[in-house]
């Protein structure tokens, strides 16, 4: 007797090494960013995509706020082409990440999403900058 879980087979370690390291192309987490913050390795601009509003009441030290229907080559001129930019917004429940990244792709630049958003961030233990 097989559970859900075992029912349909498990991809070969081939193929699961592929899918996995193809995924981290694509995405990061809160405690990756937080470590290169914490120790001067930023070599990215960390995005937030969330309204000005938003940004304004709380935020991860260091983003800069752009919202994501914002995004356009006028907008990242500061930037170098090749910089990359990690987005986040609110968490799991919100996709303005991909609507971000979607948008950076276009304009030819490199992107990740940091999975969990401020959600993420929040529940691991993370502080943000909170407005007065």
């Amino acid at each position: 007797m097989s559970s859900a879980v075992s029912r349909i087979p498990a991809a070969s370690s081939d193929v699961a090494l592929a899918h996995f390291s193809l995924l981290l192309e694509f995405e990061t987490d809160c405690w990756d960013v937080h470590h290169a913050i914490s120790n001067n390795k930023q070599d990215f601009v960390l995005l937030d995509v969330r309204s000005d509003d938003k940004f304004k009441q709380s935020h991860i030290e260091g983003a800069v706020n752009l919202l994501h229907s914002k995004i356009n080559e006028q907008n990242l001129q500061q930037f170098a082409p090749d910089t990359l930019f990690v987005v986040y917004c609110a968490g799991p429940h919100c996709n303005a990440t991909e609507k971000a990244a979607i948008k950076l792709a276009k304009l030819n630049r490199p992107v990740k999403k940091m999975i969990g958003g401020i959600t993420g961030w929040i529940d691991e233990g993370l502080s943000l900058i909170e407005s007065d």
